[in-house]
């Protein structure tokens, strides 16, 4: 997609930026890349390159003479170095006049996903005068906002999940009803073909976890290591997939089920406490879009967190809330995150994430999980919410 040069600089005015400096080497940077659509180039890419892009005026590249193509699918001047003094002069004259500068920095590494640029070429560049800020707002607003039809293709995959989520619910209820051995790894691949059927692509296969299982929340059933799923199991399915067609975003759910009439008070008391801390996040982002109030993703992580906290499941809630999602199932904007990185950057208007809190136990765990969008004056789930453990007897 080709880089709106007029739209980053408005970006920069409203942000009080005087550029955002873009810079990779060998790769370490793909935000930079895929900015300035350079992502796909299929270039020999062995050398530094910088490019800036100015609040006002003519954007301006420094690229090695050797690579000097690399850069020529962008606007402006580029400026050829070969030897390591000309490649300082060409900096200090690529941010000639430059005072407030936006790179891939995060301070104190805050957040990682943003913190693409080594601490040496942070100083170089402040060297030379200018404050290095972190461009993560920026990011998102030219990488993780969704258009009107990328929305609609989110709305699908939400569709297409829940209902793969009600067979493999179904499928689970009628198997334990009629005593037949099934195991995670046997629902988890009917679940994939469900996935063929819907038209659906995605990164891993889904998650089905039982008991103790469910415990571990990046744990998924192989065909060597998986358990049965017995009567009276608590069984916890994690699923994400978006249409096969450019541009398409992600849907990611989990929901519970237990395979027996009434749910344990254990189980139960569990989920209530993560259902009121994924109401409560959802609650503070509608009300704060309504309001125009602006709102960081460090704050739903806290707003989320603090139910749980109350409830006595603080120490078992160990991942964030929730995280960006796009043309990944993990996207390139805001997380809900106040827990294993500092999130403040805004939520704004176009984007959409998870939320997803979760207990977990030696003995099991629970999580639900539901997506959201905001737009200008509103925030959207974009399914229904789990309200309590499925019976599946």
């Amino acid at each position: 997609m080709p880089l709106d040069i007029p739209a980053v600089q408005r970006a920069l005015t409203e942000e009080g930026l005087d550029g955002w400096l873009l810079y990779d080497f060998q790769g370490s940077n793909p935000v930079a890349t895929r900015v300035a659509g350079l992502a796909s180039s299929g270039k020999l890419t062995t050398r530094r390159w910088y490019y800036f892009i100015p609040a006002a005026g003519e954007p301006r590249g420094l690229v090695h003479a050797i690579e000097r193509y690399n850069l020529d699918a962008l606007p402006g001047e580029k400026r050829p170095y070969a030897g390591r003094e000309q490649l300082a002069s060409g900096l200090k004259g690529l941010l000639d006049g430059a005072r407030r500068v936006a790179m891939e920095y995060s301070p104190a590494n805050a957040i990682p996903y943003v913190s693409r640029v080594d601490a040496g070429t942070v100083e170089a560049v402040r060297a030379l005068g200018a404050e290095v800020v972190s461009s993560g707002d920026l990011i998102q607003r030219f990488e993780a906002v969704w258009t009107d039809a990328a929305y609609a293709t989110h709305l699908a995959a939400s569709d297409r999940l829940y209902r793969i989520k009600d067979q493999a619910f179904a499928l689970i209820r009628e198997r334990v009803r009629a005593a037949t051995p099934t195991t995670e790894f046997e629902i988890q691949q009917q679940m994939v073909e469900w996935f063929k059927a819907e038209g659906l692509t995605t990164t891993d296969p889904p998650n089905v976890s039982a008991e103790e299982n469910a415990g571990n929340p990046h744990y998924n059933p192989t065909r060597e290591k998986s358990r049965a799923i017995s009567r009276g199991e608590l069984v916890l399915i994690d699923l994400w997939g978006k249409l096969p067609e450019p541009g398409a975003i992600f849907a990611d759910i989990a929901w519970v089920g237990f395979t027996g009439e009434t749910v344990p008070d254990t189980f139960a008391s569990a989920f209530a406490a993560a259902r009121a801390g994924r109401d409560a996040a959802i609650d503070l982002v509608e009300s704060a879009t309504r309001a125009g109030r602006e709102l960081r993703g460090f704050e739903v992580d806290r707003a989320c967190r603090a139910v749980l906290e109350r409830a006595g499941y603080g120490a078992q809630f160990i991942h964030r809330t929730g995280h960006s999602l796009g043309r990944h199932v993990h996207g390139d904007g805001v997380h809900m995150d106040d827990y294993e990185t500092h999130d403040d950057r805004r939520l704004i208007p176009g984007t959409g994430f998870t939320i997803e809190p979760g207990v977990y136990t030696e003995q099991f765990g629970v999580r639900t999980e539901i997506n959201m969008f905001v737009s200008e004056r509103e925030a959207r789930v974009s399914g229904p919410r789990q309200e309590a453990i499925l019976s599946l007897s």
